[in-house]
């Protein structure tokens, strides 16, 4: 009875030792648990039970508690190695790190704004020195502020930069790098204020010079062009009506921040205007995704739709030789496009626009609009050929064959340079040069269109009749004049046979027929012949035909 006792205290001894280690290992202790030891006793040492024998595990040893601020320093000197030895990238990863394990060291934070500003990355630097200021607020540093300030200028943002160097300069006043830096920042202002100024007159020339300084001022800081400034440049380069620039720096802008709204309008709008209405379309409802309620995206979308389907619909009308209505069509369009001096005048789908109604007022004989709204067209996009060729057939039908001349020719140049035109577009431009040749060549001798009254492509009944008519208007037995009744005979004495009148829309001469006056002028009559056709006309029995074989028609 007395060992059973015994043995149930021993086994009691043993279990509280081994909770004890466990809670030492629980509270991370590095000393070693003693294990409590029997005092003497009379009674003889009981075999230990199996649960006192069982060893106690030895804690493991522990490296001494780290420290992450030293950590943070060391970290941060191995950034400035790198700095120092110009690997600007690795100095850069070193002090996130330590910024990671220390974030209310300034030190870390300026250093890796000078690593970024170091490969001229100025925008996180700029966030790195912000932060850096509002850490030192209790007691500002002059060069933090500086680098600030070198951030603010190379972004563009003149007014902080000012503001915080001002800061600086109460802190030091004699500060040289302060007061040097001060020059640039009153530069740069000075051509801002300027651009806002040219800007607000619609002083496009002075403006474009002014934001060129502004450039020029923070080329040698930064490579990042403010957002806003790609704005600008956008507006000045459409005002000059320079689609092509307009849309360089659409895209530059959008590389900079695709996501943005403003910039996917703006890159909407230069390709609305460079008469690619789809594109446009998809760049405004990409912005209106980003954002549904933003209204510059809103009313170019709205505009750009009309647009297109007036712009189709005048196509099919004009197809469909509904002339009148094709006119009308256009014209909407082109109310909706206008010709703001900001968008470039209309850009390239205004010119398009009135190429087209141009073209559709020809067919309209009405000659002298067409010639107004295709010398617009022109003078906004000078390389078309097919307005070149409309303006080369205006001229031809208002008799101004020169012009007709060198519109042609400036046509088939174009032609050549626009890599959609077909050699068969080609050919027609240069068979109807070659008659715009012939129409000059005519106009400086005698127009036999013109001195019976007629159309180039006239019938030969119209031909007789027009003779007739003329011939006993000018009849000088009847008080006309002499040498026109000549010119009458001779101009009937062309056109009435076919091949002569073939040579002679071709411009070609035949037997001296475009030397005036005399006998040449009457293809050889004799000073007989003329005096016997007078007498008939004069006598009034002519019985249809003359000495010179023409036939007429009375009735």
């Amino acid at each position: 009875m007395g060992n059973k006792k015994k043995n149930k205290k021993a086994a009691a001894a043993a279990v509280t030792v081994a909770v004890s280690d466990d809670d030492n290992n629980q509270n991370g202790s590095a000393e070693k648990s003693e294990v409590p030891k029997a005092g003497p006793s009379s009674t003889t040492p009981l075999s230990p039970s199996p649960a006192a024998t069982t060893p106690v595990p030895e804690p493991e040893p522990q490296d001494a508690e780290e420290d992450p601020i030293k950590d943070a320093e060391k970290i941060k000197e191995k950034g400035n190695t790198a700095f120092k030895a110009g690997n600007y990238q690795e100095a850069i990863e070193c002090y996130t790190k330590a910024i990671g394990m220390n974030t209310s060291e300034p030190a870390f934070l300026t250093n890796r704004a000078a690593a970024y500003m170091s490969i001229k990355k100025f925008r996180p630097a700029l966030e790195d020195c912000q932060q850096a200021v509002v850490l030192q607020a209790a007691s500002p540093s002059t060069k933090t502020l500086l680098r600030l300030a070198r951030c603010q200028l190379a972004l563009g943002s003149a007014t902080p930069a000012s503001s915080t160097l001002k800061t600086v300069l109460d802190l030091e006043p004699k500060n040289p790098s302060a007061l040097q830096f001060k020059t640039k920042i009153s530069e740069l202002e000075s051509h801002l204020k300027r651009f806002q100024e040219a800007r607000s007159k619609k002083d496009w020339g002075m403006a474009r010079l002014a934001l060129d300084k502004c450039f020029r001022t923070i080329e040698a800081e930064g490579d990042e062009i403010p957002l806003e400034w790609n704005t600008w440049r956008i507006e000045l380069e459409l005002s000059k009506g320079n689609i092509d620039g307009a849309n360089t720096a659409a895209n530059e802008a959008l590389r900079l921040n695709p996501n943005s709204p403003e910039n996917l309008t703006l890159r909407g709008l230069v390709l609305f205007l460079n008469g690619k209405l789809p594109q446009a379309l998809q760049h405004v409802s990409h912005a209106l995704r980003l954002d549904p309620s933003y209204i510059p995206a809103q009313r170019l979308r709205k505009r750009t739709k009309e647009v297109e389907r007036l712009k189709e619909e005048g196509n099919q009308l004009f197809k469909s030789s509904k002339l009148e209505e094709a006119v009308a069509k256009y014209a909407e369009a082109l109310e909706l496009v206008g010709s703001e001096e900001e968008e470039g005048k209309g850009g390239n789908i205004r010119a398009t626009l009135l190429s087209n109604r141009a073209t559709t007022l020809v067919k309209l004989q009405r000659y002298q609009e067409a010639l107004e709204d295709v010398d617009a067209s022109i003078e906004l996009v000078s390389n078309s050929f097919k307005a070149l060729r409309t303006r080369a057939r205006i001229h031809l039908a208002l008799d101004n064959f020169d012009k007709a001349v060198i519109d042609f020719k400036s046509a088939i140049t174009e032609a050549h340079k626009d890599g959609s035109t077909s050699d068969a577009d080609v050919r027609a431009l240069r068979n109807e040069l070659k008659k715009a040749e012939a129409a000059l060549k005519r106009s400086k001798t005698k127009d036999y269109y013109k001195i019976l009254g007629l159309q180039r492509n006239c019938t030969e009944i119209e031909i007789k009749k027009a003779y007739r008519r003329e011939s006993l208007k000018h009849h000088p037995d009847k008080g006309g004049d002499e040498e026109k009744f000549k010119l009458v005979v001779e101009a009937h004495a062309v056109l009435s046979d076919p091949a002569r009148r073939e040579r002679y829309d071709m411009g070609d001469d035949e037997d001296g027929m475009n030397n005036g006056g005399g006998m040449g002028g009457m293809h050889g009559m004799s000073q007989a012949d003329i005096a016997s056709l007078f007498a008939q006309f004069g006598g009034g029995g002519f019985d249809g035909r003359h000495p010179g074989g023409f036939s007429f028609s009375f009735g």
